[in-house]
């Protein structure tokens, strides 16, 4: 455990250790980091076909168990592939968190290539009308789902202290003002499947055409206005439209998307990995940003 962050160390070698001891008949796989990882779970790949995600604190733990339980459901319900777990690990040569083994999901992450964004929006639109289309049976939101798929209210206060931080750096009259719109936008929403974090790294594509889905440790039951945000943190005009037209997304949760979408931007635009995403998308979202002096 690394006592300075509360995060467990994980590489490859303990990765490797955790399989000779809990999984002996996959020990002589060659285990390796991925290319391009996330924060909330680390992932390795095992040989070419199979994958350990891993826990990176005790906050998405709970996420391994749902969805062991529920990608089956999903699987069944979709006709792009999503994430298949074939092994839960225990915690094990000091690392504390259950794991899980996953097949691997050929692809290339949006976020690595380019792609034609109008095909895409246009995909990714009906991918997530088959899912909100699965019988709504499953995990609500809280914090399992980082309270996405919940009502915006949740994150009110700390986008509000964003705001007044960020006061000298863009518009924050601008922003309040989106902000509660987007809270005011409340409307009658029937509980549907969302993902919970459609992002580019979490979509794949083969021949620049979207063919897999990933990362479901933000899924449940509740709102899908959460899944909307990429139409301001990735697309632009048209393909914006493109999705919103397929999705056929009614102002209130078109509005709340944008309240999602601005939530974040406001919490990591100063995170020096992040911050360029986070800019692109205020501006996406009409916020003017004043230049900072480098005196």
């Amino acid at each position: 455990m690394n006592p300075r962050s509360g995060h467990p160390h994980i590489d490859a070698a303990l990765v490797r250790r955790l399989i000779e001891t809990q999984f002996p008949h996959w020990s002589d796989l060659l285990v390796r980091p991925v290319d391009a990882d996330g924060w909330d779970n680390r992932t390795f790949r095992i040989g070419d076909h199979l994958s350990a995600r891993l826990p990176s604190a005790s906050g998405y733990v709970p996420q391994v168990r749902k969805e062991a339980t529920w990608l089956p459901v999903l699987a069944g319900e979709l006709t792009l592939p999503i994430p298949e777990v074939v092994a839960i690990g225990r915690p094990g040569c000091g690392y504390p968190f259950e794991w899980t083994v996953r097949r691997w999901i050929e692809g290339t992450p949006v976020a690595s290539v380019e792609v034609d964004a109008l095909r895409l929006a246009d995909d990714l639109a009906s991918f997530l009308l088959q899912l909100q289309s699965v019988d709504p049976v499953g995990p609500a939101p809280g914090a399992h789902s980082a309270h996405r798929g919940g009502p915006l209210t949740h994150y009110d206060a700390e986008t509000r202290s964003a705001i007044a931080t960020l006061g000298s750096v863009i518009d924050g009259r601008a922003a309040l003002a989106e902000w509660q719109r987007a809270v005011g936008a409340i409307g009658t929403p029937a509980p549907v499947w969302f993902h919970g974090d459609i992002a580019t790294g979490n979509l794949l594509v083969t021949d620049g055409v979207l063919s897999g889905v990933i990362d479901f440790g933000c899924a449940g039951v509740g709102d899908p206005a959460c899944d909307l945000a990429i139409a301001w943190t990735y697309f632009e005009e048209p393909a914006r439209s493109v999705f919103r037209d397929r999705l056929g997304a009614g102002a209130d949760v078109w509005a709340r998307g944008r309240g999602w979408a601005l939530w974040k931007a406001l919490i990591t635009v100063n995170d020096p990995i992040t911050g360029s995403v986070a800019a692109r998308t205020l501006d996406a979202l009409g916020i003017d940003q004043i230049p900072r002096s480098h005196d």
